[in-house]
């Protein structure tokens, strides 16, 4: 009889409030959008970071004629040079740690320049002899690149040592600054909709003061009172929490399995497990913050 009674209340006073609500599921289901996306790009940079940096190599650039890094003094690498570079790379103390590593020229360099600005006017600009020749190397461990630079450093006919992963730590960093400001976005969304929600919740007290009133009159406890319009609350976020999984999944469906996939078929990207990993959060943020909000709001007001 109560359950039937309590939801009863709770159906009218969501058709009292019907654009309310509405409004409060909208919230909701933005700012828990942008934290849904939040966590997808989270576990993006996981996956990207664990792949790439296991792949991440060590570039030996050699000297070229317009090389002025090192000792090169516009000077080209000579072969004897570049063999020695080769006979440490080979040596007792650096093969053990060194996975593969091979030599690119200046034309297999400028190959891949081509390849991967392809349709950039700056491949115009470029001839083979302005690229330099390179040993790529790929290491056992990826965090031993110290040896490298420690056995590389001064030896004739090398400009610099470059280690790859120093180029991913700043697109790291660009991903982890989106993420951050989908993460503050997504608060002030949060503060916006428990701030909806609590209006709305004292907007349907207010409307049903005549019989609160009553009920108090009856012995009824503020437990009893209270429930109905917390649970106003709960369902309007909880149906704006769904929307957002939804949105959740629509985004890794169709934007990163459906186009970023096919479109870069090198890179590792996130699969429904992250983003199904992803919905008991929102929906679990979705249902706290409007209980807590709707708890606070009817409180007070019972207290007035």
């Amino acid at each position: 009889m109560r359950i039937g009674f309590i939801l009863r209340e709770v159906a009218t006073g969501l058709a009292r409030n019907a654009s309310m609500v509405v409004s409060i599921v909208l919230v909701t289901f933005i700012s828990l959008t942008f934290v849904g996306t939040a966590v997808l790009l989270q576990s993006q940079i996981g996956e990207m970071r664990n792949y790439w940096f296991d792949r991440a190599q060590v570039a030996v650039y050699l000297c070229t004629d317009f090389s002025t890094l090192g000792g090169c003094d516009q000077q080209e690498a000579t072969t004897d040079q570049i063999r020695a570079v080769e006979a440490q790379l080979e040596s007792a103390s650096l093969s053990p740690y060194i996975e593969t590593f091979y030599f690119e020229d200046r034309q297999m360099a400028f190959d891949n320049f081509r390849e991967q600005f392809a349709g950039s006017a700056v491949v115009d600009l470029v001839s083979p002899e302005f690229l330099p020749e390179t040993f790529w190397v790929s290491l056992v461990d990826p965090q031993q690149t110290d040896l490298i630079f420690e056995a590389m450093a001064g030896l004739a006919g090398v400009e610099s040592v470059v280690d790859q992963r120093s180029y991913l730590d700043q697109i790291f960093a660009l991903l982890n600054a989106g993420s951050i400001t989908a993460v503050a976005v997504a608060s002030l969304m949060l503060v916006a909709a428990a701030l909806l929600i609590s209006t709305t919740i004292r907007l349907s007290a207010f409307s049903r003061r005549r019989e609160l009133g009553i009920m108090r009159l009856v012995g009824a406890s503020n437990r009893f009172i209270q429930t109905p319009f917390v649970l106003e609350g709960v369902v309007a976020a909880l149906a704006g929490a769904v929307l957002a999984s939804g949105a959740v999944w629509a985004i890794v469906h169709y934007f990163v399995r459906g186009y970023l996939v096919e479109a870069l078929p090198t890179t590792v990207f996130i699969g429904y497990d992250e983003a199904f990993a992803a919905m008991p959060i929102l929906l679990a943020t979705g249902v706290i913050l409007a209980a807590l909000a709707s708890y606070a709001s009817i409180s007070r007001y019972l207290r007035v």
